[in-house]
């Protein structure tokens, strides 16, 4: 809802946008409606994103990514779901992929400021 406000009209001392899992279409329905919104952002925008989240079919993901240029950042976080759960023969565990979430948006907000 906070990407919708700030393509209608930019928000006051936002400097950029984080999003976990973006639910891009329903489960099992590819859509890239969801997203329209997205190409009247105009601050840098990071997307969080599992390699097996069903709302968002990574192929269709990396289209609206790339369609963003600039102003968008992809993290991938390798057999993550929507809740960024890991499945035990990924060789990683929760905890760690919410570890390196939190790393990463640090360190990409601190490119921010």
């Amino acid at each position: 809802m906070t990407s919708q406000a700030q393509a209608a009209s930019p928000l006051p001392n936002v400097r950029g946008l984080v999003f976990l899992a973006f639910p891009l279409h329903p489960a099992k329905r590819p859509a890239e409606d969801r997203a329209q919104h997205l190409l009247h952002v105009q601050i840098p925008m990071l997307f969080l994103q599992g390699t097996r989240d069903e709302f968002a079919e990574l192929m269709l993901l990396k289209v609206v990514v790339a369609r963003l240029g600039q102003f968008a950042t992809l993290k991938l976080f390798e057999e993550a779901d929507h809740s960024f759960h890991v499945p035990a023969r990924s060789g990683s565990n929760d905890a760690s992929v919410l570890r390196e979430i939190a790393e990463t948006t640090a360190s990409w907000i601190g490119q921010l400021v």
